[in-house]
């Protein structure tokens, strides 16, 4: 049957306002879209404008730092070195507070010092996870360094700063290459070693991300990783580390991070998605058991020293677990 003129017209303006809606919210969601990039565009500049700032006077200390033949005044230009890293990551910092990208919770924070030298492990989840360990650290414990692919000094202009800065470098090979070439077996560990030697005349803190990639529940299952929120830790780095200078560490600094509402990008930062970050600090003991043994050459240490590691690693898998269970609902 025909519907009376009066209900038509009702229906007929009903779907014009439904169809309305709908073009309004798209609109909306376009124009929110485009406004977001916008803002993550403006955060990535500040970042370009603040690493070129200071590239400027660290490429010209480098350069001296390069020439130099004197060790004590190579030392104090890298000192002052050091000074400009942490001026970059402070306002690589209040770039990222000020966009309002992320709100960071760290606890463990109260004994640390900037005079100490520090081996810091830390499970890796994010490509962001550097960016929030500068921000925890800075200022508190000496310029963080991290280990750096050996390919990587190529890197224009971060690739001279990685160097002026005293990054260390290695050179790691796979298994399929140690197959074919048996003789560069144990050449990493090695490297590493001669990498940590330089650190012996000023405070330094190391970051050693001992899982060597990052974390997804793939990686974790293609692995038979036995724990729930981490990979399996490779501990020849950080063994290594502690042999050539572990006599230096008052205490080694075990760092979990969590991302309670999952892990976020770089550019997503920039864009202002909001990721909370919680990061635990324990300090732990130096025994002296892990400076005096032989990682490369003596089976019975890399055996204490993987089961050693693997109790830590529980306990850390434990924390992440119950960290995750406890978070408080996303705002």
């Amino acid at each position: 049957p025909l519907r009376p003129p009066v209900l038509y017209q009702v229906s007929c303006v009903r779907s014009w306002l439904r169809a309305r809606i709908c073009t309004i919210e798209s609109e909306h969601t376009i124009l929110r879209a485009i406004f977001r990039h916008l803002r993550g565009v403006a955060v990535f500049s500040g970042f370009v404008v603040n690493t070129l700032l200071c590239f400027t006077p660290l490429l010209i200390l480098a350069i001296a730092k390069l020439l130099m033949p004197f060790g004590g005044i190579r030392r104090a230009i890298t000192r002052v070195l050091m000074r400009i890293g942490e001026t970059w990551v402070a306002v690589n910092s209040a770039i990222l507070t000020a966009a309002g990208s992320i709100d960071w919770r760290a606890t463990g924070l109260e004994t640390l010092r900037r005079d100490e030298w520090y081996l810091i492990i830390v499970n890796h989840v994010s490509a962001v996870d550097i960016l929030v360990l500068q921000k925890v650290f800075n200022r508190r414990i000496p310029f963080l360094k991290f280990f750096i692919k050996q390919e990587l000094v190529w890197v224009p202009i971060l690739g001279v700063a990685w160097w002026a800065l005293n990054m260390p470098f290695m050179k790691r090979f796979s298994p399929k290459y140690l197959a074919r070439n048996p003789h560069m077996k144990g050449k990493d560990l090695e490297t590493t070693r001669r990498a940590c030697k330089k650190f012996r005349y000023t405070p330094t803190s190391v970051i050693n991300f001992v899982e060597g990639t990052r974390f997804s529940p793939g990686k974790r299952d293609s692995r038979n990783s036995p724990y729930r929120n981490l990979l399996q830790p490779r501990a020849g780095g950080f063994a290594v580390a502690m042999s050539s200078m572990g006599e230096l560490f008052g205490s080694f600094l075990d760092v979990t991070l969590v991302y309670p509402d999952g892990p976020v990008s770089f550019w997503e930062m920039c864009c202002g998605v909001h990721a909370r970050v919680l990061v635990d600090v324990r300090e732990r003991e130096v025994e002296e058991w892990l400076i005096a043994g032989d990682y490369q050459n003596d089976r019975n240490f890399r055996r204490r020293v993987h089961a050693w590691f693997g109790e830590i690693w529980q306990d850390k898998d434990d924390l992440i677990q119950q960290m995750l269970d406890t978070r408080e609902p996303h705002d």
